[in-house]
């Protein structure tokens, strides 16, 4: 159970983002018990500064539209209690790294759909709604792997946390690689051939590190980087089998 701070107020620091030439706001917060940094957020906006912008939906770790850097980590506030992440009483709170800041904690997710539909991120079908139901095994090993990851709610918490994605803005990033993994093990789908292709190219799976930022901060508990690693098993068995097969005409 997370502990309440032994104090009665909090210095919060807000962290307009680079679009507002770094300009960061400090406040104090009333602490209370069991509260969250998307209380804390939610207090400064409702009582100090109506101006500030953020995004949140379900506050119950559902959505993931509340992830912001807290303490240069990126987390879901609502389901981080601040307890957690103060240092003494005071907190910096950020918006999420690696994405275009529109206004204060709120960024543009624009380019990480966008690297999701580029990674072929999206359901391949080879049947019509008149074809029966493919029968699918739950339990032959590609379906536990397209399991692994399809709890993914496209949060960016893992995209923030990625290294490479900020010293490279073409990577396609852990979340959309990680997609394109659950799509390559899925018997459902019939775009093998496209996603390879998607995922081998420039900003592709082998420019990941495999550092395992995305698998450590992921809330969901999922693991991007063995997905990675699993597509780059994928593309290099690819790559051989289309050499040997042209070499051997």
């Amino acid at each position: 159970m997370p502990t309440d701070p032994p104090f009665d107020h909090l210095k919060v620091t807000i962290d307009r983002g680079p679009d507002a030439n770094g300009a960061q706001t400090e406040f104090e917060v009333p602490a209370y018990d069991n509260q969250t940094v998307l209380d804390v957020v939610s207090w400064i906006q409702q009582n100090a500064d109506p101006t500030l912008s953020y995004r949140f939906a379900c506050r119950v770790g559902m959505c993931g539209s509340c992830a912001m850097m807290v303490g240069g980590v990126p987390r879901w506030t609502c389901r981080t209690h601040i307890s957690k992440v103060l240092d003494g009483n005071a907190v910096t709170i950020g918006p999420l790294r690696n994405l275009p800041v529109i206004k204060d904690l709120a960024v543009d997710m624009d380019p990480f759909f966008d690297k999701w539909v580029a990674a072929e991120g999206v359901h391949h079908g080879a049947l019509t709604r008149d074809d029966p139901i493919a029968p699918i095994n739950e339990t032959a090993p590609a379906r536990v792997e397209a399991n692994a990851g399809i709890e993914c709610i496209n949060c960016s918490v893992c995209y923030a946390a990625c290294d490479t994605v900020s010293g490279n803005p073409d990577y396609l990033g852990p979340a959309a690689l990680q997609r394109a993994w659950t799509l390559l093990n899925d018997a459902k789908d019939d775009g093998r051939v496209a996603i390879l292709d998607a995922i081998s190219g420039t900003g592709g799976c082998h420019n990941c590190h495999s550092m395992g930022s995305c698998t450590i901060y992921c809330p969901n508990d999922l693991d991007p980087m063995s997905a990675i690693a699993g597509l780059k098993r994928e593309t290099a068995k690819s790559f051989f089998n289309t050499s040997f097969f042209k070499k051997d005409r």
